[in-house]
């Protein structure tokens, strides 16, 4: 399966999906996140593909977040609820995905990029990693509970918080210290080798022990997600500051917050 905005090839028994808008810093579309979850969702039983790998195509970017467009006609909290209810079931979907995950970040890797990577089971970098959400500065909108409850378990409250407050990007170093990535590679391409020689390591173990072990933990994490923020969302994107922060993203200047 493959589109003009991804591809997804299997050789080896090792399934590679690629995000493909090199130009755009691989800035995520719908038919991006849906033909990653339908990769994640459809993924054979049979044993052909055995661990998948996510990456961005070029060098500068895993994914540098949602497309702004998909932002631009947001009035009503129905709408800001639709959307982040449609994220939480794709993102829930690649959670899902049976065989093991491992995202191959490279650049930047923030927004949307993050939440996939995020809920990737093996996450490894380049030294040009930028991870994170900078929404605070720029679109004025705010992420989910659930998102946030991955996060959370991923790098603690406390970083979370000072890393979502302060709106500042992880970088190479600080994401290996922290436990963020498991590999810190010298450059894109090495990345890249890494992320297959993991896969192929984990493509010789149990099935379904690894499989087994994937749901236990995503059961875990759902016990302690089931909070309704319905209020919140449509706080932020119903908001003036969020219009304003879209405006400024595209004309490419400061925004300026009124919090209304």
């Amino acid at each position: 399966m493959s589109d003009p905005e991804f591809l997804y090839d299997v050789a080896g028994g090792i399934g590679t999906f690629t995000f493909n808008r090199p130009a755009q810093r691989n800035a995520l579309t719908f038919p991006m996140y849906e033909g990653l979850a339908e990769v994640c969702t459809n993924m054979p039983a049979d044993g052909s593909v055995k661990t998948l790998i996510v990456r961005g195509s070029g060098e500068k970017a895993f994914a540098a977040g949602t497309d702004i467009s998909l932002f631009r006609d947001f009035s009503t909290a129905e709408q800001a609820l639709g959307y982040e209810t449609k994220m939480a079931g794709i993102l829930e979907q690649i959670e899902r995905c049976p065989v093991p995950t491992i995202a191959a970040m490279t650049g930047a890797c923030t927004g949307g990029g993050a939440a996939i990577a995020t809920v990737c089971d093996l996450r490894i970098c380049d030294q040009n990693l930028k991870f994170g959400f900078p929404i605070a500065r720029t679109l004025g909108n705010c992420l989910s509970i659930w998102n946030l409850s991955r996060l959370a378990d991923l790098m603690g409250p406390a970083r979370l918080k000072e890393i979502m407050l302060t709106n500042r990007l992880i970088g190479a170093e600080e994401a290996g210290r922290i436990g963020l990535v498991s590999d810190v590679c010298e450059t894109p391409e090495a990345t890249f080798t890494r992320a297959r020689e993991l896969a192929e390591r984990m493509a010789g173990h149990a099935p379904l022990t690894m499989r087994a072990t994937k749901e236990a933990i995503r059961r875990l994490q759902d016990a302690a997600a089931q909070v309704d923020d319905d209020d919140l969302i449509a706080l932020c994107y119903t908001s003036a500051d969020f219009r304003e922060g879209m405006d400024a993203f595209l004309t490419k200047r400061k925004p300026v917050w009124t919090g209304k």
